[in-house]
């Protein structure tokens, strides 16, 4: 297939995996002139070192396909925005998502910034999103192609000025034909597994990560009568609806085996409330305020009813928009039906059918 803008130059970031070098594959074969770019970013010195792996990997792919390859350092893109990030929010006893700020804060900030002064004119990624332009030039941002893969969730911080500039190029297929189109390329990374884990960091636990920068704390556990019947390490480490990490006194076990749900935090007391009933025994609300709200095409109002998500491949739930401010980029939402799961810090993304409008995070 032939480029349809005449041969611009875009910079892919190849990370090592398979997605992102069939993208930089295929954007060869039609005509692009591509430019591999592997981001190097801040992991810590007590993890065991992987990125020089991925690198070898990423290098190998661009000297495969034969475009040039380049490094990028955003380790400080990456500390800051990401990681101190992340810390931050779980010491106020927030819930943040790591993979939407590597996103808004590294691969969408530093790395397009800095290839649009390269001279760029696209960078593209191996994100399961899909894209169209209309033809007053705004570009839509919607679902990937896979829904056991579309990864939309984590892209709803971007907004039409780097929309503009982004290229999707395996969005609009399911993983197989990936796959497929991986072993059609002779690829190096082609049966190379999916990475998983917290975002360019890799396969840790949550409260081991948290364990190094945040003092272990013990507290007790609670029941909704407020009598003490467990233990926990620390109530930063714990977000709301979370069933795992605490200890409950074999007494409050019982014959009855249901887990204990997280129902409320007390941060100051250092102390957790559980429930095996967790639906009937929070004090929940419909109604919600949202911070850092993007609305990528500008066009949600008040009384607008849309489609959201509050989780990675969670089912869609429906909002009503009860007020929005743009210019302070705040809204108020409310919930057609309560979710004892919401926590503060979570991300909440909006949709209209398969197109994402952006979202904002739970205040």
């Amino acid at each position: 297939m032939q480029n349809p803008d005449n041969n611009k130059t875009v910079f892919v970031g190849v990370s090592g995996g398979v997605d992102s070098s069939v993208s930089a594959a295929l954007l060869k074969n039609q005509g692009y002139d591509v430019v591999g770019v592997f981001m190097r970013t801040w992991q810590p010195d007590w993890i065991e070192c992987t990125w020089q792996d991925e690198r070898r990997d990423a290098m190998r792919v661009c000297a495969h396909i034969n475009i040039p390859f380049v490094e990028l350092n955003l380790e400080k893109e990456y500390k800051e925005g990401v990681a101190d990030y992340m810390i931050s929010e779980y010491r106020a006893g927030r819930t943040p998502n790591p993979d939407v700020m590597c996103n808004r804060e590294v691969k969408f900030g530093g790395f397009l910034r800095w290839a649009l002064s390269k001279g760029a004119d696209y960078i593209a990624t191996g994100h399961y999103v899909d894209r169209s332009v209309n033809n007053d030039g705004v570009v839509t941002m919607l679902r990937g192609n896979d829904p056991k893969k579309d990864q939309s969730y984590f892209l709803w911080t971007l907004e039409q000025n780097q929309l503009q500039h982004i290229l999707f190029p395996v969005g609009n297929m399911p993983k197989s034909q990936v796959r497929k189109l991986a072993k059609k390329y002779n690829l190096p990374t082609a049966t190379k597994k999916d990475s998983q884990g917290i975002c360019f960091i890799g396969e840790i636990d949550m409260k081991d990560f948290l364990a190094h920068y945040i003092d272990e704390k013990p507290g007790d556990v609670l029941n909704t009568d407020g009598e003490k019947i467990g233990s926990h390490k620390g109530s930063l480490f714990y977000t709301i609806s979370e069933r795992h990490g605490f200890s409950i006194d074999s007494k409050y076990k019982g014959t009855n085996d249901k887990p204990y749900y997280v129902v409320a935090k007390d941060i100051k007391g250092n102390t957790i409330t559980v429930s095996q009933n967790p639906e009937a025994d929070t004090i929940l609300t419909k109604v919600f305020s949202l911070i850092d709200l993007i609305d990528n095409k500008n066009i949600l109002k008040v009384g607008d009813v849309i489609d959201v998500q509050i989780r990675y491949r969670g089912s869609t739930k429906k909002i009503n928009i009860l007020e929005i401010d743009h210019n302070q980029k705040i809204a108020k939402i409310q919930f057609h039906e309560i979710d004892a799961t919401l926590a503060a810090g979570q991300s909440v993304v909006f949709y209209r059918g398969n197109e994402c409008l952006g979202g904002g995070i739970l205040a």
